[in-house]
């Protein structure tokens, strides 16, 4: 029986191949399954995503810089009417509204 202790040290082998085998699908297993909870869960907290944020962040400074050039726009026509009316016209109180608001 010169194969007894060789063979029971490749079925020992063989069991601890398959057990790692099996350890690796359970924790795949397990991956998928959080995974699809962490999904679910922030879906139903209603969370943008990155690229939305992004996108709309960018839409909001365009639009500043076009508000910001809006202003200086109608600052420069008021100024062409107090010019032609003779000074007579009240100066512009937009000083103020050019301003950014403070974040509450």
């Amino acid at each position: 029986m010169s194969n007894g202790p060789n063979r029971i040290l490749d079925e020992f082998a063989k069991l601890v191949t398959d057990a790692a085998g099996a350890a690796q699908g359970v924790r795949r297993e397990m991956e998928t399954a959080f995974r699809s909870q962490a999904e679910r869960f922030l879906n139903s907290m209603e969370l943008v995503q990155r690229e939305e944020f992004e996108a709309a962040r960018d839409m909001a400074a365009k639009a500043r810089a076009e508000n910001q050039k809006l202003a200086a726009r109608i600052e420069a026509l008021e100024a062409q009417i107090a010019a032609l009316a003779g000074g007579a016209a009240p100066k512009p109180a937009s000083t103020t509204a050019s301003r950014p608001r403070a974040k509450k």
